[in-house]
């Protein structure tokens, strides 16, 4: 009796699905990326990213349109307990399927250091399919990329 009231619901619940409204379509992609363990020196100091951050890029939109895009960089354990980032700035860049990079929408250089560097950029709608790309510089360098794929 038990397996049949459970047959029974997950039968109606996948018909509740198939047969409900269709809503409209929104894409949604989510990518991290790990920042690898790299030195810099700022003012004659060095300083140490260590392993344990993730740089994630995150965008909402349909089609070409992107109604809302971010970057930034989590980390944990040791890496959270650093001086983070000094002299970061986040860009994003658009390129077109052959690969050609036809806008780059350059980030604000950030002279402090900071853990959890972050940026959000304005919605906007691309003249062509292909990917978007957010990369972390740091002292000038540019040290992760994450991309997603713009498709039809």
């Amino acid at each position: 009796m038990h397996r049949f009231s459970r047959l029974t619901t997950t039968l109606a619940a996948a018909a509740a699905l198939a047969f409900a409204t269709p809503m409209p379509a929104h894409a949604t992609a989510i990518g991290s990326t790990p920042v690898r363990t790299f030195e810099y020196s700022v003012g004659g100091m060095t300083m140490k990213v260590p392993t344990g951050c993730m740089f994630t890029h995150i965008i909402r939109g349909n089609g070409r349109k992107i109604t809302y895009q971010n970057a930034g960089v989590d980390c944990a354990f040791v890496a959270a307990l650093g001086s983070g980032f000094c002299n970061w700035r986040i860009d994003f860049s658009y390129a077109d399927t052959n690969n050609r990079t036809y806008r780059t929408s350059r980030g604000q250089t950030h002279n402090e250091c900071k853990i959890d560097p972050m940026r959000n950029n304005a919605p906007q709608t691309l003249p062509r399919y292909g990917k978007a790309c957010a990369h972390l510089y740091v002292n000038g360098v540019r040290r992760v990329s994450q991309c997603h794929h713009i498709t039809k």
